[in-house]
């Protein structure tokens, strides 16, 4: 199990050049976080267009979820704890908010007796 953690770390760790810029694994697995975790202000711009108003769609929660985690992993790796404390949190949050939309759509189907069940078949 060392062994492989080793070799884990070692391949993360190494090192190339390319245009001019030190890469490594762990960079790009930052450039991934950094890229989703911005997602999510596309996403939500593009649904504010549609609508001519500010709103947040769900799947603006997702993305920060998925950002978070990589971009927490990113800083895990690296042994930043500036970067862990600054990412670990939010996902928390986020799925936080997803529960609480979630609850609201599930109150708000409830209370509407005029919808009958959909059909299954």
């Amino acid at each position: 199990m060392n062994a492989l953690l080793i070799l884990a770390v070692t391949w993360v760790g190494k090192e190339y050049r390319f245009a001019g810029l030190d890469w490594s694994y762990l960079v790009v697995l930052g450039m991934i976080g950094n890229a989703t975790f911005s997602m999510r202000f596309l996403v939500q711009w593009i649904a504010s267009e549609r609508r001519g108003e500010s709103v947040i769609p769900i799947s603006f929660w997702y993305w920060s979820i998925a950002g978070s985690i990589i971009m927490c992993l990113y800083f895990i790796f690296r042994r930043d704890p500036v970067g862990i404390l600054a990412y670990l949190p939010n996902s928390l949050i986020y799925i936080r908010n997803l529960a609480l939309i979630r609850r609201r759509k599930f109150a708000l189907t409830a209370a509407a007796p005029s919808q009958r069940p959909r059909e299954l078949g």
